[in-house]
């Protein structure tokens, strides 16, 4: 049985990428309501994200999440797991809003025709029943990515991961995301390279080339990434990215 006490459980966690290694031997354990993975372009935040969700295994060491492997058993990730991508366009598969909002509970089993019952009753809720029927392609970059929300809302998971949830969308659709961000009982873990989005996590991991390099409360590991992101910045060679 799930175990939602035990959190994210990471241990000896690698990941290779052709001959190039991702992650590098990582340990941790994540029990926070809000984590933030703060770091670089090319750092490896996103694989640990795909680590996490089970849509990668690790090429050494384990990753549990609830007390279960995400990978191997992809009943238990669907119910406990939601995820938001950067770009919402490789998220959507459906032509309308309402079959997109159906997906996820026709693959959690729901009967199709519950599925767009529950699809139409939480957009009646957002106040959006106007979307119903509308065509994803008429919607906004903001509003495709609301769309995306509501889809992993209506799965109910106990933990929901954001890859650079807010990146490229105007400041009143940024300020409305992170004000439901903030009311959302789940446990969130967020990755971006904008420390000002992670100001009020619980904890906060700055990753580089693969690797822990702080651990800590936000007040701590924001300076000291600032600061080395501006030394970094001075410079004016980024070979230091390559390999």
């Amino acid at each position: 049985m799930p175990d939602p006490s035990s959190g994210i459980e990471i241990a000896s966690a690698s990941v290779r990428l052709g001959d190039r290694a991702v992650l590098r031997g990582l340990n941790l354990r994540l029990t926070e309501r809000r984590i933030g993975v703060l770091g670089r372009n090319g750092s490896g935040k996103t694989t640990l994200l795909r680590l996490i969700a089970g849509l990668i295994a690790p090429d050494s060491g384990t990753v549990r999440v609830d007390g279960f492997d995400p990978f191997a058993d992809r009943r238990a990730a669907v119910a406990a797991l939601g995820i938001l991508f950067q770009n919402p366009d490789h998220q959507i598969l459906f032509p309308t809003v309402e079959e997109e909002l159906a997906f996820g509970l026709a693959q959690q089993g729901l009967p199709q025709a519950r599925a767009l019952a529950r699809a139409r009753e939480i957009l009646q809720a957002e106040g959006r029943t106007h979307w119903a029927s509308a065509p994803v392609s008429t919607l906004s970059q903001g509003q495709r990515h609301y769309l995306c929300l509501l889809s992993v809302l209506l799965m109910e998971p106990r933990t929901i991961l954001l890859d650079e949830p807010l990146a490229g969308l105007d400041l009143p659709t940024q300020a409305r995301l992170a004000r439901r961000f903030a009311a959302l009982p789940q446990r969130l873990v967020t990755i971006t390279h904008d420390p000002a989005s992670l100001q009020t996590c619980d904890r906060l991991l700055w990753l580089e080339a693969g690797q822990i390099v702080a651990d800590g409360p936000p007040q701590t590991v924001i300076p000291a990434f600032t600061a080395e992101m501006a030394r970094i910045g001075a410079q004016d060679a980024d070979a230091d990215l390559a390999g």
